[in-house]
């Protein structure tokens, strides 16, 4: 079922007990990697993730894991690998290197991949005569061994066989085509570094010269990009890639009329027949027939199937059209040497599709593949034929239940489990779009259009309406639209709480053409049942009637601790109260196949009620003072699992605190020398992120020293941070206290470590019942999902506790407002935060558990924060994703009324109002002979809201600006005083291109890529030419690589501590964990990459770093997008690299290239252009482009000032960046200015004695005195005239080295000169302080770290 297509290996670390790394609780191990270089023609190790074809074929090696006491040993058997010969008929014979875990299926890999034997597709491996069984491992076959031959064998083609043969020499013709990534399907998506680099990276780039002439260096930037210009270009985001331009091969190729053939034929071999016509025009039939392929007689009208003369049958099609087609021989040959040379990162399949905002016009050309594939498969035929559909349920049911005792184990599972929701989510969003397009027939027709459902290949189609009035108390429409998401995010948090036997179902939330529809796995046998009958736990309508059930009670206790739920008594309409460890609306279902399913997990999160008014209930009046409670649209208004987290982790810091001062009272107040007990902890934490928390309180009576490092994960549930709080005093005891906060501690809470002390016990309780704590004896706080839910009733024993859990979220929800929104403003301004665009803010909100429907808190925050200046960049990107949502939220129910024949109008006509200066856009109605005469009365299956209606063509500009307004004044509680986007740009400083990307992101539009004039008073921007598509934007859960995420998360550590070198491994294994789990493409494996590259490069290894670095960026544009914020950073480290590697034009190719898509991305104004101009600089200083350089630092210089502030550090550095140009160019004067102005911030910031202001004073006197040597022979020409004897003067131009080092300075990395000795010595002194620390004396012992690595960007 798992198809093993990622041919990566599994390597498993070879693990030391001894060295257990605390960092990432139970699955972090210190990891002694092995290093295999390979022996195939590429020359990339074993780590690097090469997909099989491209002869990077490595070794596997077989974990096998014993599990004693508990420490997990991993054991690595080490199966060498050994080279085979491989004879293909027509080829010589060639070498393959195998290794013995590999199945035979994965050297047809690379035989189908490989430059000469990519045109077979249909052959058998065999050994002496042997055939080798497809499915089999190497290690299977006796005489395999060291130098066996391997013969490829031709075999008889099957229709079957036909067809996937055609299908590959279709692939191998649009192998460089980008036309699939524009049209976002099959997984294909841009990349753009190629052009950029021109293969100039790695080891071609060591052939070729170094950059030493640094005449022949281009530096000139496009004007577009120079700080200051006000053209904003779009055609520059898709450079034309000379690779693209088709090589053509066939100019057709295709299916002929006369399939299928006739049983006569049939009985002659005939499987099917194509019709081609080669370049030079020549029309042939071919007969694909078991034997081969060879032409036939017939013609387009005429029926002929008896082979030509000659019929040039050959056993592969592309032999047949070679000798048939000169030009396809030459053409083809040259295609398949430039697809070998192409990255394998640049046409990998990513795992979830990514669509492209903007494409080029690209011809539509005869395609027999694609067009047999838009009526065969896609639609009626493989969906529907017993034993072909997926039973989608049972897979993703299946890859649950496998076993996950031990690594190996682990890492199948979670591969096929990500294996399977990845073809879940491309299946569901192919079956919404075709729902929506009126393809797919309705399980209940004769119901009007809103409350149709759908069936498609297995999977259960709802749309986001409020259909029987389900949701009337809830806000109707509203919440149908919001329930999906909700429901959504209950389904990840239970997915990644990950319980044995309790299963949710693949749920995908679609956005399509203004429509919502859910996507869901169907649970075996609900659709015999009545809905009644077949839920045996919650209740079906909102808690008018509840049930439970045993089974599911002892199930969902084990969720209630992860994921902070209550157990907790309602009453049903019989007045007896049932319990529950859920919302009501949670729903069990015990499924045919006796599985115990939970849906409808919408309010699995307490509510928010910041957002949800209710009578007589008051709210702190840190909620209040800020217009809290405010009405929202619908009631589903819920916390994020991120908030619960915060919050929990907040009051856990609040009770130590307590419980810490009461005993130091208590102890004070004693003063007897008596033991006290300790309050147990332990804690394992499956959880994963990186934001790790170091709060530091101490007392000012005595020492109490409150670190906790928590990592708490933002998307995955099951956090229990672990936290000790040490209570040190010059006594001998040294209690330490510790919260319980893990299930292994505790058993419903009871705390096992009896508190024989009364005293202490009261100063627990006292700590519990300040923080709310669900038990008086340890730390617990959890929140009861019901509370303030419309229609449910609680019995009148549990009235104390409802009223506690009412206090707790109304704390929640003041939480929310009074820490986490100041929290990130604060992160915001110390640029530890650092959002470029919607989708980063977005993130940076949800990661501190703020949702989007505070974001008009959020910036009224911000307006009002003293330091607003440096906030500037967040307010506009705010702004502008406010404005942009609410477009989006007009937009959708604008395209509702649109039908399909005027799709391409409507959304031109739209962007017009929004975006355009031309004040009366009107609208291009379909030509009138379009429009049916007859108006049909009742159309049955009408696409949802379809029908006749022109509606959408009167909107107006002005309108449509009154209507934002309107929205985000009732959505946002902000306000907005503009009435046209010209008024809007001109206040809140916005670009329009940047407003044009994220509409378009937000609602899957795609645009023509050409230069749109938006600012035309006399006509409209766009035509209904520019709109090319309307894609679907997809939510779905993301699987997680957990072990993997560990290895990552304590290599990071490692770093962190300055042990480069194990963090490097560690990194590298994990490195392998998620190859192993996501296949060669992930957003994960990026950021694995960019650290390693970032490593490699600080222990010296710069080609490596280089190498790492272009694999991060290509999986950053093909995973994210070719402008998302990330691949952005990416390019500029990669600049960096190729800087240190001698590639100075290509450094400053990719500087340009990010600085162009920064610009589109989020503007000029952003203290991340600071870094990046400095960055390109720098680079210019260095090939001696003196004046360029200066306009780019001095920008680097005004926005560093603007952003950190005069008196920073970051702008000292800028002055002298500034300083050392003037310098260069011999203008004493102005160098003296800018670096006396860095020399007094540093000697303010660092005082006199500090090096950076002996470096500043040293600089000065140099230049004072290069100054003052200038003016004397000045002087002296003036009075001697021209022979005047000359000093020669120092002119020197910047070494590499020195512009090698300031670009380290600028970009965070830090390089401590250190003897090996001082680095023995550093390392004995962190060691003996960790251990100092276990004993609970612990001291802050970061400042002293060797290593200083700042990496702005955070891990997702």
């Amino acid at each position: 079922m798992v198809s093993k297509t990622d041919d990566i290996p599994a390597s498993v670390p070879d693990c030391n007990p001894v060295d257990l790394a605390e960092e990432a609780g139970d699955g972090a191990r210190e990891t002694s990697k092995m290093h295999l270089k390979n022996s195939c023609d590429c020359g990339h190790s074993a780590d690097s993730a090469m997909v099989n074809g491209d002869g990077a074929h490595e070794h596997t090696e077989e974990a096998v894991d014993g599990e004693d006491s508990n420490e997990q040993e991993v054991i690595v058997i080490q199966d060498t690998g050994f080279t085979v010969k491989i004879q293909a008929p027509g080829t010589d014979s060639f070498d393959l290197q195998v290794s013995p875990q590999e199945m035979v299926q994965e050297i047809h890999q690379v035989l189908i991949d490989r430059e000469d034997t990519c045109h077979r597709t249909c052959f058998s491996l065999q050994l002496d005569g042997n055939v080798l069984d497809n499915f089999a491992d190497l290690k299977s076959f006796e005489g395999l061994q060291e130098g066996s031959l391997l013969k490829v064998v031709e075999e008889p083609y099957t229709v079957r066989e036909a067809r996937i043969h055609v299908r590959h020499i279709r692939d191998l013709l649009k192998s460089l085509d980008p036309s699939d990534a524009y049209n976002g399907v099959d997984c294909n998506s841009l990349s753009f570094l190629s052009v950029f680099t021109d293969g100039d990276l790695g080891d071609s780039g060591k052939r070729k010269k170094k950059g030493s002439d640094l005449e022949q260096i281009d530096c000139t930037p496009p004007e577009h990009i120079l700080p200051g210009s006000k053209d904003h270009p779009l055609i520059p985001l898709q450079p034309q890639n000379k690779d693209w331009k088709p090589m053509q091969c066939l100019k057709v190729l295709t299916m002929s009329g006369w399939n299928p053939p006739p049983g006569n034929r049939k009985m002659h071999g005939d499987l099917m027949y194509l019709y081609i016509v080669t370049v030079e025009e020549r029309h042939v039939s071919v007969t694909a027939s078991t034997r081969g392929f060879y032409l036939n007689q017939s013609t387009t009208y005429t029926f002929n199937p008896k082979p030509a003369n000659p019929s040039f049958l050959s056993h592969s099609l592309v032999e047949l059209l070679s000798q048939i087609s000169p030009a396809f021989k030459k053409n083809f040959t040259a295609l398949q040497k430039k697809r070998v040379q192409r990255h394998p990162f640049e046409r990998i399949a990513t795992p979830f599709q990514v669509y492209s905002w903007t494409a080029p016009q690209v011809d539509h050309a005869m395609d027999c593949v694609r067009a047999e594939d838009a009526y065969t498969s896609r639609l009626g035929y493989e969906e529907h034929i017993p034993g072909q559909t997926r039973d989608w349920n049972e897979e993703l049911q299946t890859t649950r239940e496998l076993p996950r005792k031990n690594l190996p184990e682990r890492l199948l599972r979670e591969r096929a489990i990500f294996k399977v929701h990845s073809d879940f989510a491309a299946a569901a969003t192919r079956g919404a779009m075709a729902v929506i397009d009126g393809n797919v027939m309705a399980i209940n027709p004769g119901e009007e259009t809103r409350m149709q459902m759908f069936i498609w290949n297995n999977i259960f189609f709802s749309l986001g309406f409020d259909v029987r009035d389900h949701y009337r108390e809830l806000g109707g429409d509203a919440a149908a639209h919001a329930a999906p998401t909700n429901d959504l995010n209950g389904v990840r948090a239970y997915g990644a709480v990950d319980v044995e036997g309790l299963y949710t179902l693949g749920t995908v939330v679609v956005d399509y053409r203004g429509y919502r529809v859910t996507a869901q796995s169907i649970i075996p046998g609900i659709l015999e049942r009545e809905q009644e009958q077949s839920v045996i736990y919650g209740s079906i309508d909102f808690g008018k009637t509840v049930v439970s059930h045993s089974k599911y009670m002892e199930l969902l206790e084990k969720t209630s601790r992860p994921l902070k739920v209550q157990r907790h008594n309602v009453l049903n309409e019989k007045n007896d109260a049932v319990e529950l460890c859920s919302s009501v609306e949670c729903k069990g279902i015990i499924g045919n196949d006796g599985r115990h399913y939970i849906l409808d997990l919408l309010r699995t999160f307490p509510p928010d009620l910041n957002f949800l008014p209710v009578d007589g209930e008051e709210l702190p009046p840190e909620s209040k003072h800020q217009g809290f409670p405010r009405q929202h649209r619908h009631r589903l208004a819920c916390l994020r699992q991120e908030l619960i987290e915060a919050f929990v982790e907040h009051r856990y810091l609040l009770f130590m605190k307590m419980a810490a001062l009461q005993l130091m009272q208590q102890k004070a107040n004693k003063d007897a020398k008596t033991d006290l007990p300790a309050i147990t902890e332990t804690s394992t934490d499956n959880s994963a992120d990186t934001s790790q928390t170091q709060t530091t309180a101490s007392d000012s009576s005595n020492a109490t020293d409150l670190s906790t490092e928590s990592t708490s994960q933002r998307d995955n549930s099951a956090s229990a941070a672990s936290q000790a709080a040490t209570a040190s005093d010059d006594d001998s005891s040294k209690p330490t206290t510790n919260g319980v906060l893990d299930s292994s501690a505790t058993q419903n809470g009871e705390c096992k470590s009896p508190l024989e002390d009364p005293k202490s016990r009261e100063v627990v309780l006292n700590a519990c019942k300040a923080v709310g704590s669900i038990s008086s004896t340890s730390f617990d706080i959890r929140f009861n999902p019901d509370i303030f839910s419309p229609g449910v009733r609680f019995p009148d024993d549990s009235a104390d506790d409802v009223q506690k859990q009412k206090q707790l979220l109304k704390d929640a929800a003041a939480f929310l407002v009074s820490c986490q929104v100041p929290s990130l403003v604060k992160d915001c301004l110390d640029h530890s935060a650092l959002p470029m665009d919607g989708a980063t803010f977005t993130e940076a909100l949800h990661q501190r558990g703020i949702n989007v429907r505070y974001l008009g808190t959020v910036l009224q925050f911000v307006d009002k924060t003293p330091a607003k200046a440096q906030l500037e960049h967040i307010y506009r990107i705010g702004i502008t994703e406010l404005i942009t949502r609410c477009a989006k939220h007009i937009f959708k129910t604008y395209l509702q009324g649109v039908e399909l024949s005027a799709l391409s109008a409507a959304v031109s006509h739209f962007l017009n109002c929004f975006l355009s200066s031309f004040a009366d856009a009107v609208a291009h109605l379909p030509l009138d002979e379009l429009v049916s005469r007859r108006k049909n009365r009742k159309r049955r299956n009408r696409v949802p809201g379809g029908g006749d209606n022109t509606a959408w063509a009167s909107l107006t500009p002005s309108e449509l600006w009154k209507n934002i307004a309107t929205e985000a004044q009732s959505y946002y509680h902000f306000t907005i005083q503009c009435e046209s986007v010209d008024q809007v740009v001109e206040k809140y400083n916005l670009l329009k291109i940047t407003l044009l990307r994220e509409i378009s992101i937000k609602t899957g539009i795609q645009i023509l890529i050409k230069e749109y004039n938006f600012d035309s008073r006399h006509k409209p921007a766009f035509t209904e030419e520019d709109i090319l598509n309307i894609f679907p934007v997809v939510k779905h859960v993301n699987p997680k690589a957990s072990d993997a995420f560990h290895f990552f998360q304590s290599g990071q550590a490692k770093v962190q501590q300055g042990f480069l070198k194990e963090g490097c491994e560690l990194i590298n294994e994990a490195l392998n964990l998620f190859n192993n789990v996501y296949g060669p493409m992930h957003v994960e494996i990026c950021a694995c990459l960019r650290l390693l590259a970032r490593l490699n490069y600080i222990m010296g290894d710069h080609p490596e770093a280089l190498s790492n670095q272009q694999k991060a960026v290509l999986m950053s544009e093909r995973v994210l997008g070719i402008e998302h914020p990330n691949t952005i950073q990416e390019y500029m480290h990669l600049a960096l690299y190729c800087f240190a590697n001698g590639q100075l034009s290509t450094a400053l190719k990719l500087l340009y290239r990010a600085r162009y898509l920064m610009l589109m991305v989020c503007g000029e104004d952003h203290p991340e252009m600071a870094l990046l101009d400095s960055n390109i600089g720098l680079v210019l200083h260095g090939v001696m482009e003196y004046d360029l350089s200066l306009r780019f630092l001095e920008n680097a210089l005004i926005i560093n000032t603007k952003y950190h502030g005069p008196r920073s550090l970051k702008v000292a550095l800028s002055h002298h960046l500034v300083a050392r140009v003037y310098e260069s160019k011999a203008e004493f004067r102005s160098a003296l200015q800018h670096e006396k102005e860095g020399y007094t911030i540093y000697k303010n910031q660092m005082g006199e004695g500090h090096e950076k202001t002996k470096e500043s004073s040293e600089y000065l006197k140099y230049l004072t005195q290069q100054a003052v040597a200038l003016q004397r022979t000045m002087n002296e020409i003036y009075k001697n005239g021209s022979n005047a004897s000359i000093m020669p003067l120092k002119f020197t131009a910047p070494s590499m080295a020195s512009v090698l080092e300031q670009l380290n300075v600028i970009n965070g990395i830090i390089f401590i000169p250190l003897s090996q000795k001082d680095l023995e010595n550093l390392k004995a002194e962190v060691q003996r302080r960790q251990q100092l620390q276990e004993l609970g004396k612990g001291e802050e012992h970061t400042e002293d770290s060797p290593l200083e690595l700042e990496d702005k960007i955070p891990v997702d």
